[in-house]
């Protein structure tokens, strides 16, 4: 198994952006998915969310139909729901956006005015709503996935570092069970280790190996079904550890790659660890 780059989240600010160029969004390319109703989606929502934790929406509500169609890979109609509901679907119009931007948008511009769009969103949420953890949490998911472009050096040198684990800490206290919080964070303190070295990285950033470790199997602990979290936690083990530890980032790609994916996004996951085994 390669030692892929991994990305971090970072939070920096952001500024309008026009909309990304009009046209339909990819579809997945997987005729077996997962499909949901609103029923069924109501009936399995504490397995879909286990990442973090959402209210459940009303049955028959618009913004159930929205999260069905998310969970069954109809990214682009979700957040078109989501949208139209105003706060009450940021969460899902943000979500339904990033992870299209993320795994499917094959258009490089397009996927980054999406994420701004996303970053937009968020952030005007997260600042009338502080303590809505869905903002801030997709707040810094597109910010990260955004900050791609630039060096992890550069995005140091910038000081969104300390804006991202702020942002994260901040998520895991207000709530305790947000796996993926728990993932970024513990993503966020491998990677910046890995650039800077644990030294500077404790003195500068606050990050250390053990508190990676350790927020990574709490993250899996919370949501032991997430094939992102054992992924970026087979990363981690390489970042910080060297080729030692080869043989446990396979077998964490293994475990992910054999998992049965419970909606779309699962089956995103699942794909990418078993190319990631190929390669």
């Amino acid at each position: 198994m390669p030692h892929p780059d991994f990305k971090p989240l970072s939070l920096m600010s952001a500024s309008p952006v026009a909309a990304a160029s009009p046209g339909p969004w990819t579809p997945l390319p997987w005729a077996d998915l997962p499909r949901f109703d609103v029923r069924s989606v109501l009936a399995h929502w504490p397995r879909l969310h286990a990442g973090h934790e959402l209210p459940l929406p009303a049955e028959g509500s618009p913004l159930a139909e929205g999260w069905a169609l998310y969970h069954s890979g109809e990214f682009e109609r979700a957040a078109a729901i989501g949208l139209q509901l105003g706060g009450e679907g940021m969460a899902l119009a943000n979500q339904a956006t990033a992870i299209y931007a993320n795994y499917l948008e094959p258009r490089e511009a397009v996927r980054l005015a999406m994420l701004r769009q996303v970053i937009e969103r968020a952030s005007a949420q997260a600042a009338t709503e502080p303590e809505n953890c869905q903002a801030l949490y997709w707040q810094a998911y597109a910010l990260g996935r955004y900050s791609q472009g630039i060096s992890v050096a550069r995005a140091l040198a910038q000081g969104l570092g300390s804006k991202l684990k702020g942002a994260l800490e901040r998520v895991i206290e207000l709530q305790p069970r947000h796996a993926d919080a728990h993932l970024a964070l513990a993503s966020f303190h491998a990677e910046v280790i890995d650039k800077v070295g644990a030294l500077v990285g404790r003195m500068t950033y606050g990050v250390r190996s053990e508190t990676s470790l350790a927020l990574f199997e709490r993250g899996l602990e919370l949501h032991p079904h997430s094939a992102a979290g054992m992924m970026e936690y087979a990363r981690a083990q390489l970042m910080l550890h060297g080729e030692s530890r080869m043989g446990e980032a396979t077998r964490l790609y293994e475990k992910a790659a054999a998992l049965k994916p419970a909606d779309a996004r699962e089956r995103l996951d699942v794909e990418l660890a078993r190319a990631g085994l190929k390669d």
